[in-house]
């Protein structure tokens, strides 16, 4: 039987999410090719990107993420000193809007145009 290439990455993907279903927690993190879906990026993602995502430290919800996949806080925490710990995970994160508008500043800084917002 002839299938078309839509069929056949609906088929490894069907397999893979059977996989990733089965797939029992451990204490080390999975591999590059085990990926989940980032709830802040919206697409898939391994756990390497999520390590050092934040400026070479973890993603503030890397545990959130990762906790049903493998035993993701032990794992970091015996990684990372008490002060990346810290940093990472319970410095609190400035709402996105005020992100949002330093970027704009900042591209308008680059571009001469320097408007008050």
């Amino acid at each position: 039987m002839f299938l078309t290439p839509e069929r056949q990455n609906e088929k490894t993907e069907c397999k893979l999410q059977l996989a990733y279903a089965t797939m029992k927690r451990t204490e080390t993190p999975p591999n590059d090719d085990y990926q989940i879906r980032c709830p802040r990026l919206g697409h898939q993602i391994a756990f390497s990107y999520c390590r050092t995502e934040n400026q070479g430290l973890p993603c503030f919800k890397t545990v959130d993420c990762w906790f049903e996949h493998f035993e993701a806080e032990p794992f970091l925490k015996a990684q990372l000193t008490p002060e990346e710990w810290e940093k990472a995970f319970n410095t609190p994160t400035k709402p996105k809007i005020f992100t949002l508008l330093d970027l704009i500043e900042q591209a308008q800084m680059k571009s001469g145009q320097r408007q008050k917002l």
